[in-house]
């Protein structure tokens, strides 16, 4: 017998156009206990995805809950949700749908938004296959949105934004991560007017200014000394509540620690009170600095949002220009120091000669040491130091690393007799993510580490490294040194010794782009090299087949595709960071 048509009536009379106005006419008309034997029926015979949301909707019109509609056609209740949710998708696409214009899948992207004016303008501008991918519908219909898990919407918080009327899209077919935010504008006033209430009371400690951005671009402190606070220890209450979320955080890590190499999952309400402990003992071991208010009377703070969404308030930074003066040092017989920097000083301190001479008056008593004379005796000084630095390796090291901690952690200092500098530049060109990647993240961390341990005065400096072990000396060297490597192709500075000198330290360091935390994404990468280049990522990732099957695509849709295939494959991409390495 042949199959009926989807969409025709059964054989009899006809009461309905279509299959779906049938079980809606019907269903109503029904007693319960017809009802659950329909259902029962019509679950064996798999009903169609349009019938079936026809048939949930009539039910959810008269007050049935979707676990009770669940209930009665043998489905789960996201499964009653997903195709009442179709609800949303204009009726002229579900007659396309009907008759076979589209699938399923297509059909069900496009009820990520609630606009059937744009889910039309969208279909409409459907002209090649591969733009009836639902990857590619989805993604068309959110372009202009942001993303739940932007930072920004994690900053606001989704209930903040929803409560201020913003829309949010939602997709309960796949993994959406919380959804899309549609009011764009509605976020950013949101965002600026919390940041903005954040930094009235960061200025109301009373620094002398505050500034304030979603975010700042890597290194824009650089030149900036950096006050050093006295960390306020925790109250008594404090403490002891530290103590016991801690006790608390063991004795449950304890009981659910079987000691094996792959652990068995920990139950859900265990796991989310382990996080909430680990949260609340991270905030009780951050504590705040208090700082002397005169020396914020000079400095200010920045206020942004980090990567996880979290305030983030940066205190304690002076400029230049506001930097007190310093004052001229005027040595025990009543003479400034030299300018040993001078031309004839400075020969003469290199190669052992003297500065020409002029005849000295006769003796005026007690008179101050000519300039000239005193230049001469701290140029033999000079060279006495340098042969004695020579002889001491150690000492050296230790000289090398209080100049390099000078210009690191008290720029503008100047208060080494080394002529050396620690000189790091600030990359001119930066994507947005760079701030918040894993290198640029653990160079912040650890550079706030040392600082704590850095006295308060620069002439404090030399004592407080005396007295550091060996292997935190070349630690803090090591961090030092590599704040001044500049290994970024500039064409307007092409030192092949520079570019070719990183090139060897990488492969000492075994340097690793992609265990450093770079991936490969439409806006760092991939939408900006050519469809070849991409197409040979992947196929270096993931095969012939991968890339095979990207090919005919537009580079948007191949590089965002690209993009999914590339996640945590490692992908070594073709780019002078990567090709260098």
């Amino acid at each position: 017998m042949a199959a009926r048509p989807r969409g025709a009536c059964p054989p009899g009379p006809c009461l309905c156009q279509n299959w779906g106005l049938f079980i809606r006419h019907f269903w109503g008309v029904l007693s319960r206990q017809r009802q659950d034997s329909l259902a029962e029926n019509l679950q064996r015979v798999a009903l169609h995805p349009l019938d079936q949301f026809r048939a949930f909707q009539t039910l959810m019109d008269k007050g049935l809950s979707e676990e009770d509609i669940a209930a009665r056609f043998f489905v789960t209740p996201a499964v009653v949700k997903q195709r009442l949710r179709l609800a949303t998708v204009s009726p002229k696409l579900l007659e396309i749908y009907a008759e076979d214009g589209m699938n399923l899948d297509m059909l069900m992207a496009f009820s990520v938004s609630d606009s059937h004016e744009r889910q039309e303008q969208v279909w409409a501008s459907i002209t090649q296959p591969w733009q009836k991918e639902a990857y590619h519908i989805r993604r068309t219909l959110t372009a202009s949105s942001i993303p739940a898990y932007d930072k920004r919407a994690r900053f606001v918080g989704l209930d903040a934004y929803i409560a201020a009327g913003g829309p949010v899209m939602r997709d309960l077919f796949t993994p959406d991560e919380g959804g899309w935010l549609g009011d764009v504008p509605l976020l950013e006033r949101l965002v600026s007017e919390k940041l903005a209430k954040a930094a009235d009371a960061v200025m109301a400690e009373g620094w002398k200014w505050v500034e304030v951005n979603v975010d700042f671009l890597y290194g824009h402190t650089v030149g900036q000394r950096r006050l050093k606070g006295e960390i306020v220890p925790r109250t008594e209450d404090e403490e002891a509540r530290y103590i016991d979320l801690s006790a608390e955080y063991e004795r449950l890590a304890e009981e659910h620690d079987t000691g094996e190499e792959v652990p068995e999952e920990v139950p859900e309400e265990v796991d989310q009170r382990l996080t909430a402990l680990s949260a609340e003992i991270a905030q009780l071991e951050e504590r705040p600095e208090r700082f002397d208010p005169d020396e914020m009377a000079r400095a200010g703070c920045y206020v942004r949002v980090n990567a996880e969404g979290e305030l983030r308030v940066e205190r304690g930074f002076v400029r230049r220009e506001d930097e007190p003066p310093v004052e001229e040092v005027i040595p025990e017989g009543g003479t400034p120091e030299c300018d040993v920097s001078q031309p004839a000083a400075a020969h003469a301190a290199y190669t052992g000669t003297s500065v020409s001479q002029e005849p000295e008056p006769e003796d005026e008593g007690m008179k101050p040491l000519s300039d000239r004379l005193v230049m001469e005796l701290t140029t033999h000084r000079t060279l006495a130091l340098r042969d004695a630095l020579a002889r001491d390796p150690d000492t050296a090291f230790l000289a090398v690393l209080h100049v390099l901690c000078l210009d690191t952690f008290y720029p503008g200092s100047y208060a080494s007799c080394l002529e050396i500098s620690a000189r790091g530049t600030v990359p001119v060109l930066q994507e947005p993510s760079l701030r918040d990647c894993a290198a640029a993240t653990a160079i912040v961390d650890r550079h706030e580490n040392w600082r704590q341990q850095m006295p308060a005065r620069a002439t404090e400096l030399w004592d407080v490294l005396v007295g550091f072990d060996a292997d935190s000396r070349a630690a803090l060297f090591a961090h030092c040194v590599a704040g001044t490597v500049n290994a970024v192709h500039e064409n307007w500075n092409r030192h092949n010794g520079r570019l070719n000198h990183a090139d060897t330290l990488a492969g000492v360091l075994d340097l690793d782009m992609a265990a450093a935390g770079w991936v490969p994404t439409v806006d760092n990468f991939l939408g900006r090299i050519t469809k070849a280049r991409i197409l040979e990522a992947v196929r270096e990732a993931k095969g012939a087949d991968a890339a095979q099957r990207i090919e005919h695509l537009k580079k948007p849709d191949m590089a965002a595709h690209a993009q999914e295939l590339l996640a945590g494959t490692g992908c070594r991409a073709d780019h002078p960071c990567m090709s260098r390495a």
